[in-house]
């Protein structure tokens, strides 16, 4: 029954796998230079934010209103930058939002004004009822007033952020105390830190597999190398996406988050795939050698694996349906990532990377001084060049 499943066998995954065995070396390095290629590509991926209303594809009413405002109003009006300071810091915090080009005007919360806030100008306070009218107390509780700064920028655009972070940098030296907040602030601090935790997650999720693959395998060099593999595929998912994004789809760009959750989800599959073929290619290389189990493991692990990526890429395509553009990038992103892992990185990159380095892969494994088997799986292999 063994014998089956070597390279006498037949079907696709036996010619594959005679292939593989007679140029593994040409085969990997020009999968790698492939994989490099695209994830070149994943420069082009603009992952810093997008406004809120671009995420609806499609008609949005809401969209279609924050545009009508914008033509009578400032555009941020409704979604005002908030400024909480000290009640002593009141006029310098004014002066200071004033002075920002894109703010249109300030007020300060206050029961007792008309609209419930009072204008405020580098003179101080003024009343926003008839003239002449006495000047409203701002509401001032535990000690601090709040501000609002009407935004010339729609509060969910890039000119608002720059704006706010404009803001928020002059405060910082003038009134370290101020507090800024809105729906703009939020925006900001929530692309903030998921630009941060991607940068974070990312190295501690390979660290942590790359360990748990050194238990699994018994081995450093192999697991160190399938994590190495799924760096160029994924930045390739990314460079693909990027071009299509860009080109074809004309998105206005990224959630931060989408690389994070596109890797999250390539990773973990990759590392499945590679986990179900390489513990079988152990299994085989005890018995036969290690450049002869790698063939065997690919041949018997070759239709389930396939499949299994076909039936992931299928459905996470799915989600491309859904008129969120978070949801038909991380569909885009899975899906192309996980047929690429599956028909160019598991089937070939792995398969001929190891079959080329030999026992040496299971380093610092008994496996990798299996001399004797080794030595009549080398001696088989030659015969078969000749």
């Amino acid at each position: 029954m063994a014998a089956e499943h070597g390279v006498h066998a037949t079907g696709i995954w036996a010619k594959l796998a005679r292939t593989i065995k007679r140029r593994p070396r040409l085969i990997w390095m020009v999968t790698t230079a492939v994989l490099l290629l695209g994830a070149f590509g994943a420069t082009a991926l603009n992952a810093t934010g997008v406004p809120q209303s671009d995420l609806v594809l499609g008609s949005s009413e809401a969209r279609d209103g924050q545009a009508i405002l914008g033509e009578h109003f400032p555009g941020g009006t409704g979604s005002p930058v908030l400024v909480v300071v000290p009640t002593s810091k009141l006029q310098e915090a004014a002066n200071v939002m004033l002075a920002q080009d894109g703010i249109e005007s300030v007020s300060v919360i206050s029961a007792r004004a008309p609209g419930g806030a009072a204008t405020v100008t580098n003179q101080g306070l003024q009343s926003m009822g008839a003239p002449g009218a006495a000047v409203p107390e701002p509401t001032v509780v535990s000690g601090d007033v709040m501000l609002q700064g009407t935004l010339g920028a729609a509060a969910d655009s890039d000119a608002a952020a720059g704006v706010v972070r404009e803001v928020r940098t002059s405060l910082s030296s003038t009134v370290p105390d101020a507090l800024v907040g809105g729906v703009t602030a939020t925006a900001i601090d929530t692309n903030d830190a998921s630009i941060h935790d991607r940068n974070l997650i990312i190295p501690v999720v390979l660290m942590v597999i790359l360990l748990i693959l050194m238990m699994l395998l018994r081995s450093v060099l192999a697991p160190v190398l399938l994590v190495l593999t799924t760096v160029p595929s994924f930045g390739t998912a990314l460079g693909v996406a990027a071009f299509f994004f860009n080109q074809v789809f004309h998105f206005p760009g990224a959630d931060p988050a989408v690389p994070l959750y596109g890797f999250i989800f390539l990773v973990a599959l990759g590392i499945d795939y590679n986990i179900f073929l390489m513990t079988r290619v152990r299994e085989e290389s005890v018995k036969h050698g290690t450049r002869e189990g790698i063939i065997r493991g690919l041949v018997i692990t070759g239709g389930v694996i396939t499949s299994a990526g076909l039936v992931l890429a299928a459905t996470f395509s799915a989600l491309g349906v859904i008129s969120i553009l978070f949801l038909a990038q991380i569909a885009f992103i899975v899906a192309f990532g996980v047929l690429l892992d599956t028909f160019i990185v598991r089937s070939l990159l792995v398969p001929a990377l190891t079959h080329d380095i030999g026992k040496a892969i299971w380093w610092p494994s008994k496996l990798s001084r299996a001399a004797a088997t080794e030595g009549a799986d080398l001696a088989t292999s030659a015969r078969h060049r000749s």
